[in-house]
């Protein structure tokens, strides 16, 4: 956005974050007689509830992310800054960033969240996160790079330890990648490989808990386990991993799993930059704001989505998913626009729209108000609802091709390695693992 002195004497809402929260209230202020700066470290939206379908190689990086400039290209009263922020200095309403000091008079944190490795160390360098672009396209690389390697290995034990993969999560995250990775080894690879029997490859799902999707009903968490076990995918309940060093996975109670592929879906917990509010933190380093979302003692800033604590009506803490994301974003929005007019502001109130998760060709559970679904309708609610909520006609049919491609010819379309080096564990297979056949 071009800037005169009329613009700049206008008021200065800050976005931190293009995520779901942050694209709604930019939206929201659309039509507002405000100046909206934008500042994301990426220069694209993304939409992360599709990117282990990028990680198991279902669709590609593109058909899941949208640039932001290309998102508010029409929208006259915002300026979009790829900048990674560093520091908040609420004394003085400035942000630190690397594009320099940005000061601000209203400031929306929609941050996001990143993955919570709960201390160890171990996990966090030798596994995979699974939060951006980079994170599913290097998890992708990975596993295709596993079986060309499995290929040429005939050592019983190395290969077992080749095609055992792990994931750690019971929640959507990782139900939905276990599903994934066991159907790309069993309808694609295999016919991919028809000299080589991959029949010994595992996939497991560890689980610390007693039961998978701990936030939808026990019967739906019981349909998921019966849905993965048909599907090859081994769950194991109150298996609690302890570290993993690229080699194997030792858990709590002593065993160890050989294998070279740990995915992490266990945690997730705000983003770093929350720190520098210095403000009260509750679990999962969210910031506790009031219910109004504004931060106690510092009305002109908000924090919403997964950086943001708050209960609902039943004491418990709202969850760090997307639909809170943008309803938060919309109200920020609205709150800060009632600011200016010297309206009082309104309290969040979360209107949940339901929880879905898939669990591969044609199974997924939904839990829709009143509705509880499993099966092979709640799987096409869930392609609606995510092919609806993809940003760009483009980004829609491409998807769309894909899953149709999928699933009437049993195939992935984005079987690609990119020639880079591998994370985990190939640099470190010592030569003599590797014989020619």
């Amino acid at each position: 956005m071009k800037t005169n002195n009329t613009t700049q004497n206008l008021h200065h809402i800050v976005i931190v974050g293009g995520g779901f929260g942050g694209l709604r209230a930019a939206r929201r202020l659309a039509k507002a007689p405000v100046r909206i700066t934008l500042l994301d470290c990426n220069n694209y939206h993304l939409f992360q509830p599709l990117l282990y379908q990028v990680a198991t190689a279902g669709v590609s990086p593109t058909d899941v992310a949208y640039p932001l400039r290309s998102i508010f290209r029409r929208q006259k009263n915002l300026e979009y800054q790829m900048a990674d922020v560093t520091r908040v200095d609420l004394n003085n309403r400035r942000l630190e960033t690397t594009n320099g000091k940005i000061d601000y008079d209203s400031l929306v944190l929609a941050v996001g969240g990143e993955t919570n490795y709960f201390g160890m160390e171990s996990v966090a360098v030798n596994g995979f996160g699974l939060k951006g672009l980079k994170d599913a396209s290097t998890i992708r690389d990975h596993l295709l790079h596993l079986f060309e390697q499995a290929a040429q290995v005939h050592d019983p034990q190395a290969r077992q330890a080749l095609l055992t993969f792990v994931v750690a999560g019971g929640g959507p995250t990782g139900v939905e990648m276990a599903g994934a990775i066991s159907e790309l080894i069993r309808l694609v690879l295999t016919k991919d490989f028809p000299n080589h029997d991959f029949s010994q490859a595992r996939v497991l799902l560890l689980e610390a808990a007693d039961r998978l999707l701990a936030a939808l009903p026990a019967g739906l968490g019981q349909a998921t386990v019966k849905a993965l076990l048909k599907k090859g995918v081994e769950v194991r309940f109150g298996a609690a991993v302890e570290s993993y060093d690229g080699q194997a996975v030792q858990l709590r109670d002593g065993e160890t799993i050989s294998t070279r592929t740990l995915i992490w879906a266990a945690g997730i917990r705000s983003a770093a930059l929350v720190d520098t509010l210095a403000m009260p933190q509750a679990a999962q380093r969210r910031v506790r704001v009031e219910p109004t979302l504004q931060i106690p003692g510092h009305p002109e800033v908000y924090v919403i989505g997964d950086a943001a604590y708050l209960e609902d009506k039943n004491k418990a803490a709202l969850p760090m998913v997307a639909p809170v994301a943008m309803q938060q974003g919309e109200l920020a929005a609205d709150n800060i626009l009632r600011a200016l007019k010297g309206a009082p502001q309104t309290a969040f109130l979360y209107h949940d729209p339901g929880t879905m998760a898939t669990i591969g060709r044609n199974q997924a559970v939904a839990w829709l108000g009143p509705l509880q679904l499993h099966g092979f309708l709640a799987w096409v609610a869930w392609l609606v609802v995510h092919i609806f909520q993809l940003i760009g006609f483009r980004n829609r049919l491409l998807v769309l091709i894909n899953w149709a491609w999928d699933y009437f010819f049993y195939d992935r379309a984005v079987r690609l390695i990119s020639p880079t080096e591998p994370k985990t564990p190939l640099r470190k297979m010592e030569r003599g693992q590797i014989q020619k056949p």
